[in-house]
């Protein structure tokens, strides 16, 4: 066959192909064209999800006539002017493809006003046919206007879908580049009706007003500098998660991307406290040396590479698993009224609580809380003591934290963001009362994740205690238990020995558990053995404690976790919420559940109609 050259207007629908796959990258396109070009407001207007016009006007610096020609021209660009420039591109567009593209499969007019010259020109393209340039009107800027898309090519704007699909992706683009410009002003109309307006402010509002307030109350801040990268933005809480990813945003020098080598590590930052099926939200700003990454990697921009990508994984990771593990007194709270709070803000405007903080109408500064419990409870705490005379079984869990703070020191409850324990309730909850109200903790979630923390610094650091059993405990065991025993035993990586254990094969089918780690020591022996001994088994000794070391610390902490139904004394209990407030990730059990939740006074009031 006979090789041809194509010509020009094909090789632009076919680049179109790639660079407009519908009215929504196009839109991505001009939007970035309008933010290179130092604009500070912007509007969009669409009709029929853009398919039937996708209007973009901009304050920018404008094109100038004798460029309005290069601007449908593919391959001409102001961006780059050579190869050191596409290796270290600070601009969004560069590639010079994307107003050629457009215009090749659509009737495109651009109107623009060069900030330097006195009056503003026009040109239209109609597919291959392009105008003459004309004068227009415009006091400053660019106005482009897409129509009809794909009118030319018919086969391809029947893969377009419904009218409300088109347009929710084009508000998901529009969204995404609002997101990434806080300071610029962004509007949005479909089919003549206004929906979407930001004003210029602050990063933590724009975040609000695109994603809503659930979702930022719900987040935490992070800012984190290391080496010349920056990671900055918001990521929701383990508790705030999706079904879907439909809530992930990531930029790489203000582009949005979606790159595996970023999503990785953002999984590894939340594995320890998200629910597997589960997914987190974030919007994260990654700023490096435009030399350091490739952007030219696909048309769509979307796409891109690292120069050194385990320096990226491990920066990132280590930024988010720093934020996440803040502790529970500091922002790990789930509150009842998330679509109402602010975290930007202080809890009142002076500065103060709303409310009173009602434990001092007990007098924290005298030895009144004393006579308090005694009345509630029939039993009065004291400091450095513990009472287990309502523990039927050895789980004591005050026997891990035996000198705790109660309310009968010299104390002030904003010190303890979780405030004291007032009531258990069926032996699973637990009731405490803090400056802002109402804390609800599930015992068991919270001890879980607290022991689970301790059993992790104990193994980085080699120093996992053993505690010897006075009387040995044997049991019966099958022989891939016993075999599990004798190949750790016999291994380098003494997998049994680093976790604490001291596991004695009797015979063929009996083993005897001498010794366990000092935290675990009040839990079953031997169920306890049998479920380490399992994960021993399944995944052998040394990609049990590198690769599976968390699911295996976690099923160990599970064993030393207060149970449901425990009866806890009050310095049992606030030794449990002293504890959360000093463990990192808190906030969550090991399962990515909440540990517990906040109930405000004003939500307690709304209950009850107090104020009505």
């Amino acid at each position: 066959m006979q090789i041809r050259l194509l010509p020009d207007q094909l090789i632009s629908q076919i680049a179109a192909g790639e660079v407009v796959e519908r009215p929504a990258s196009a839109l991505k396109e001009l939007l970035e064209n309008s933010l290179d070009a130092g604009s500070t407001d912007i509007q969009v207007s669409l009709m029929q999800g853009g398919v039937k016009q996708l209007r973009v006007a901009d304050n920018g610096s404008g094109i100038a006539q004798e460029d309005l020609a290069l601007a449908l021209t593919r391959h001409a660009t102001s961006k780059i002017a050579s190869l050191e420039d596409l290796e270290a591109v600070a601009s969004l567009g560069f590639r010079g493809e994307a107003l050629a593209s457009i215009a090749s499969v659509s009737r495109t007019q651009i109107s623009s006003r060069a900030q330097t010259t006195k009056h503003a020109w026009r040109i239209t393209s109609d597919g291959s046919e392009v105008s003459t340039i004309e004068p227009a009107a415009l006091d400053a800027g660019t106005v482009i206007e897409v129509n009809d898309l794909y009118f030319n090519t018919p086969a391809r704007r029947k893969f377009l879908k419904t009218e409300g699909t088109e347009f929710g992706h084009c508000e998901e683009a529009f969204h995404r580049v609002a997101l990434s410009r806080p300071d610029v002003a962004f509007m949005l109309q479909h089919n003549g009706r206004a929906l979407s307006r930001y004003a210029v402010s602050a990063p933590e509002k724009r975040f609000t007003e695109v994603l809503g307030a659930e979702f930022a109350a719900e987040s935490i801040q992070l800012d984190e500098s290391a080496a010349g990268l920056r990671l900055w933005g918001i990521a929701a809480k383990p508790t705030y998660n999706r079904n879907s990813r439909d809530t992930q945003y990531v930029y790489v020098n203000g582009r949005f991307v979606r790159d595996k080598l970023i999503s990785h590590a953002i999984r590894q930052a939340y594995q320890d406290v998200l629910h597997h099926d589960r997914h987190p939200a974030f919007v994260l700003f990654l700023e490096l040396d435009p030399s350091l990454v490739d952007v030219n990697v696909h048309p769509s921009k979307t796409e891109v590479r690292f120069r050194d990508g385990q320096a990226i994984h491990r920066f990132i990771f280590h930024a988010l698993h720093k934020a996440l593990a803040t502790p529970t007194g500091v922002s790990n709270a789930v509150t009842a009224s998330q679509a109402q709070y602010n975290p930007f803000a202080p809890t009142a405007s002076n500065g103060q609580t709303p409310y009173p903080t009602y434990q001092s109408q007990i007098n924290l500064a005298t030895n009144e809380p004393a006579n308090f419990y005694q009345t509630m409870f029939g039993t009065t705490p004291t400091i450095g003591t513990t009472d287990t005379r309502e523990f039927s079984s050895p789980v004591c869990y005050a026997d891990t934290f035996e000198n705790s703070t109660t309310p009968n020191q010299q104390t002030n409850i904003d010190e303890f963001p979780l405030g004291f324990a007032v009531a258990q309730i069926h032996g699973v909850y637990v009731l405490a009362q803090n400056k802002h109200g109402l804390v609800v903790v599930d015992m068991h979630a919270a001890h879980e994740r607290i022991m689970y923390e301790k059993l992790k610094d104990a193994l980085d650091h080699k120093q996992v205690p053993m505690q010897p059993l006075l009387l040995p405990v044997s049991f019966n065991a099958d022989r891939l238990e016993v075999a599990t025993v004798q190949d750790t035993l016999a291994s380098d990586a003494g997998g049994l020995q680093q976790l604490g254990f001291d596991i004695a094969v009797l015979s063929p089918t009996t083993l005897a558990v001498r010794a366990v780690p000092t935290m675990l020591q009040h839990a079953d022996a031997v169920t306890l053995a049998r479920d380490v001994l399992r994960d021993l088994r399944e995944y052998g000794a040394s990609r049990a404690l590198t690769e599976r070391r968390n699911e295996l610390l976690g099923t160990m902490a599970c064993h030393a976790a207060v149970r449901a139904n425990r009866s806890l004394t009050v310095p049992e209990m606030n030794a449990l919420l002293r504890d959360m407030e000093a463990t990192e990730r808190s906030g969550q059990c090991n399962h990515g559940r909440p540990t517990w939740f906040q109930v405000s006074m004003g939500d307690l009031d709304k209950m009850f109609m107090r104020g009505k």
